[in-house]
């Protein structure tokens, strides 16, 4: 019994350490975006450990996400958190959407980014699709208005 359930968990082990090795580069981008980090100026890592703890939650539930979409379900967990914490990245930290605030931020990555439907989105953040459409619209509106430092 006890072989079996150690034959699991390297199992599973190995289908997490795939997976993130496919997607963890996109992921950690789309961590940097939300948390405005540019990695070139040596950041405090709050991207890293906005990332570290979504896939420690995917970890957790790798046996219930079965059939589920992995990248998806981290991508969920991963906006979750930053919303959840978003006060904490109000302040600039150079990175290409630093001059968004956080929730803006967090469509732009979402339905820029990531590709996530208005709907999608809208259910995501327990918003109105309208209200998703009108953040989208005025970040993308500020980020063409004002000019752009170096794009990392």
């Amino acid at each position: 019994m006890r072989e079996r359930q150690a034959a699991r968990e390297r199992r599973r082990a190995r289908e997490f350490e795939v997976f993130v090795g496919g997607a963890g580069g996109r992921l950690l981008h789309a961590a940097r975006l939300l948390t405005a980090e540019d990695p070139r100026t040596g950041s405090d890592g709050a991207a890293e450990r906005l990332l570290t703890a979504a896939l420690a939650r995917t970890y957790a539930d790798w046996d219930r996400i079965g059939g589920d979409d992995p990248y998806e379900h981290t991508r969920r967990e991963l906006t979750a958190r930053f919303a959840h914490s978003a006060r904490r990245y109000r302040h600039p930290r150079g990175g290409v959407l630093e001059r968004l605030p956080p929730r803006e931020r967090l469509v732009v990555v979402l339905r820029l980014y990531e590709g996530v439907a208005e709907e999608q989105a809208a259910a995501g953040l327990g918003l109105p699709v309208e209200r998703v459409r009108a953040l989208c619209t005025r970040a993308v509106a500020a980020l063409r208005s004002r000019p752009a430092g170096p794009v990392p």
